[in-house]
């Protein structure tokens, strides 16, 4: 693929790879993925905004994993915001889009007008793989710190990883002529790669947090200083704007480091929730469990907090004693 190239950018994130040793990104485009996510629930502004902002940070970190995995990325604060969660699900197979899914648990009476990420109290900042039936999850943790979402993930690579990394992000709503206003973002990733995979588990203690520039060895700090000043660079309509290519933006950016792109994932608003997923959950419960989750209906109903869909089952139908009935 040649930097000449017009791609069909929306909703899609184009890794690519710098003429400089161990130091790779990703570019991303968000909307339509966007507006699924968001759509879901009526969320106050300050919500949305921490929403697509995560949905991004998980666009990008998720474009690393292999077909079929699952990358979980999650906030849990004291602040008014309490919860925020993403998942990643990656290709069924080459070619095919990756999914994508969030959502976010607040209390509307501790919302204020400050900027989004003061809603967001103390607590910690979590990323999960998920490598399939059979293999042990990964999952690494981090404290909130910084003033916004993506010095926190830029914190538990450093922290968690050890792998230097920067991100540059904006999101915002927009209007086009002849359109309602609709959510876009657009987002840069950029990682100084270690020798050694970046997800190995490592030990984690309670030390000081470690940010980017703590990982750098002296040899390689003056190019990764470089990509950062240039990275600083970027405007916010450069990220999300709808005129202008990835490709055209990293060459803007980083034509002196010769930037060479890769094939681009495509991404789309999907959930995974089912029927059959409900009643597995069921299935560890009991009859005089299930007696107590049923309606005044007779019925026993379930919410996807992600996707909106509502599930209706009949109580003689659920729980791990329901087979022994029949």
């Amino acid at each position: 693929m040649t930097l000449g190239q017009k791609l069909a950018w929306d909703d899609t994130v184009l890794p690519f790879q710098l003429d400089i040793p161990d130091i790779r990104g990703r570019l991303a485009r968000l909307d339509g993925t966007l507006e699924g996510v968001l759509k879901q629930h009526e969320y106050p502004p300050q919500v949305e905004a921490l929403i697509a902002e995560m949905t991004l940070l998980t666009a990008l970190i998720g474009q690393t994993i292999k077909l079929r995995w699952k990358l979980s990325l999650q906030v849990q604060s004291k602040g008014a915001v309490r919860m925020i969660a993403t998942d990643y699900f990656g290709p069924e197979a080459d070619g095919e889009p990756a999914r994508i899914r969030a959502y976010a648990s607040y209390d509307a009476d501790r919302l204020t007008q400050d900027p989004p990420f003061a809603q967001v109290g103390e607590g910690y900042f979590a990323i999960m793989i998920d490598q399939g039936k059979g293999m042990k999850p990964y999952q690494g943790i981090t404290p909130l710190t910084g003033a916004s979402l993506s010095v926190c993930a830029e914190s538990y690579f450093a922290q968690s990883e050890q792998l230097p990394t920067r991100f540059s992000l904006s999101v915002g709503r927009s209007t086009s002529p002849g359109e309602g206003e609709s959510w876009r973002a657009g987002g840069i990733m950029l990682q100084h790669m270690p020798k050694a995979s970046p997800f190995a588990a490592r030990e984690e203690g309670a030390g000081e947090v470690l940010q980017a520039s703590d990982l750098v060895q002296d040899d390689e700090a003056e190019n990764w200083a470089r990509v950062n000043i240039l990275l600083d660079t970027v405007e916010d309509l450069e990220l999300i704007g709808p005129s202008l290519p990835p490709t055209d933006l990293l060459l803007r950016l980083f034509h002196e480091e010769t930037p060479r792109v890769f094939d681009a994932q495509a991404v789309r608003f999907g959930c995974t929730c089912s029927e059959d997923r409900v009643r597995q959950s069921l299935s560890i419960y009991s009859a005089r469990d299930i007696a107590t989750m049923t309606t005044d209906e007779g019925r026993v109903t379930a919410d996807c907090q992600f996707c909106g869909a509502h599930y209706d089952l009949d109580p003689a139908t659920v729980g791990f004693e329901a087979d022994a009935g029949e």
